[in-house]
C-alpha cells in the first residue's frame, strides 16, 4: 500500500472563522475533531466524523466545516462521498455529487479546510440525526493522470471554484 497523504487540522482561527459562518451560537468543538480514519485494513475510505449533533429533515442541507485538512502528494487525489450506509438508507448525497480534493489546496489562504456540504434526498420521508464523533462522509484517494502535452503552471489559491478563474 502506498503512503501519499495525511490529515491534520486546521487551525483553530481558521475553524473559528468557518464556524461562525454556519453555526454562531453554537459551542465551537475544535478540541474534539476527529482525523479521518479508515474503519478496517481493508477499508479503501477514510471516515469524516460529524464535529456536532444535527437532524437532517428531506430536503434540507448542511455545510459542514470538517476542521480537516489533507497534505496530499502530487498526482493523487482525495475523493469525498457520502458513507454508503447513509446514502443507501436516508439517500444522503454531496451537493456537488463528488468532492474534489487536490493536493495544491493544502496550501491555500483557507489552509485547505475541508468542507462537505451533504442533503437528504430521502423519498421515504427519513430523517437522517447524527450525534458529534459519528462517521458521515469517506474519503478515497485516487491516483491520476495528465495529458503529455500539459504545460499548466498556474498556483491555486482558493476553495471551490478557484481553478476556472
Amino acid at each position: 500500500m502506498k503512503k501519499i497523504a495525511q490529515f491534520f487540522k486546521v487551525s483553530k482561527e481558521q475553524f473559528q472563522a468557518s464556524w461562525q459562518d454556519d453555526f454562531s451560537g453554537i459551542n465551537m468543538p475544535y478540541d474534539d475533531i476527529k482525523l479521518p480514519k479508515r474503519a478496517t485494513s481493508g477499508s479503501a475510505g477514510y471516515d469524516f466524523f460529524s464535529p456536532l449533533d444535527f437532524e437532517l429533515k428531506p430536503g434540507q442541507t448542511i455545510k459542514i466545516p470538517t476542521g480537516i485538512r489533507a497534505k496530499i502528494d502530487d498526482g493523487w487525489v482525495l475523493k469525498i462521498y457520502p458513507r454508503s450506509g447513509l446514502g443507501f438508507k436516508y439517500r444522503i448525497q454531496l451537493n456537488n455529487t463528488v468532492g474534489i480534493i487536490d493536493s495544491d489546496y493544502y496550501n491555500s489562504d483557507n489552509e485547505g479546510h475541508i468542507f462537505i456540504k451533504i442533503t437528504n434526498d430521502s423519498n421515504e420521508g427519513k430523517v437522517l440525526s447524527l450525534k458529534k464523533g459519528e462517521g458521515f462522509a469517506q474519503g478515497i484517494f485516487l491516483e491520476y493522470g495528465i495529458t503529455v502535452d500539459d504545460e499548466t503552471d498556474g498556483v491555486r489559491n482558493g476553495g471551490f471554484g478557484s481553478t476556472t478563474k
